[in-house]
């Protein structure tokens, strides 16, 4: 009778999936392989920004410019497109900020997308660049760890399903409600896995330059995508 329900459930939920897409989906393709990234609909500003900027093709060509292993993934800075080797980057962007857009159900896992920013000395508000953005790599935290991270950085507690998430599958958690988090990787985590490893320069910038394009999934693959979604996650609950 269960798997009857659950049979039934997902019909219902494929035929609603049938009119539109639920979310916006990026691609994101290097040498290194590709990912799938989920734009989150509670980050407005962010995901229309980061849509519009895909579609003119503002990311295609533009470096990863920024690798720390164990932490994340930087770029999205116009001016690394065809940079010299020495050249310092990462102050580039379209002549706007976006408003931070915190929520507390949306934090710094391992592969989310968030809007990198200048610092709080210049920047009390916390707006984000209008074009650079970071994907994390992180870590896997202890208890102890985080409890740190709590006194030491955030000074807030960390929701307790969260920090099973900064257990298991890891994370920036320092980062939380200081920058924006407007996205998560579907699929093709390896590809931050195997950047973040590259050997870098003094600067943090991989010694061999590691190219991005950018595309935005058209209406039919975003629906093919979620029903795809959907019917691996019923299918575990069915094993379930």
């Amino acid at each position: 009778m269960k798997k009857i329900l659950l049979f039934l459930c997902a019909f219902s939920v494929l035929t609603a999936f049938a009119a539109k897409p639920k979310n916006q989906y990026v691609r994101i393709k290097t040498e290194y392989g590709e990912c799938i990234v989920k734009l989150y609909n509670q980050t407005p500003l962010h995901r229309d920004n980061f849509l519009k900027l895909a579609k003119e093709g503002y990311y295609n060509g533009v470096l990863f410019h920024r690798v720390i292993k164990d932490f994340m993934i930087q770029g999205g800075d116009p001016d690394s497109r065809n940079a010299k080797p020495d050249s310092l980057l990462g102050n580039g962007g379209p002549k706007y900020t976006i408003p931070a857009e915190f929520n507390d159900s949306l934090f710094h896992k391992k592969g989310v997308l968030a809007a990198a920013r200048e610092g709080d000395d210049v920047n009390p508000l916390k707006a984000s660049s209008g074009s650079q953005f970071y994907l994390v790599q992180g870590k896997v935290f202890t208890d102890e760890q985080l409890n740190n991270v709590e006194q030491k950085r955030l000074k807030f507690k960390i929701p307790e399903w969260q920090r099973q998430v900064y257990k298991t599958i890891g994370g920036t958690p320092h980062l939380d409600r200081n920058y924006t988090v407007y996205g998560e990787i579907i699929s093709g985590l390896e590809m931050v896995d195997k950047i973040a490893v590259l050997s870098t320069d003094g600067n943090n910038r991989p010694k061999q330059d590691v190219k991005m394009e950018v595309t935005v999934l058209k209406k039919r693959e975003a629906k093919k995508l979620e029903k795809q979604l959907l019917q691996a996650s019923l299918k575990d609950k069915l094993v379930m």
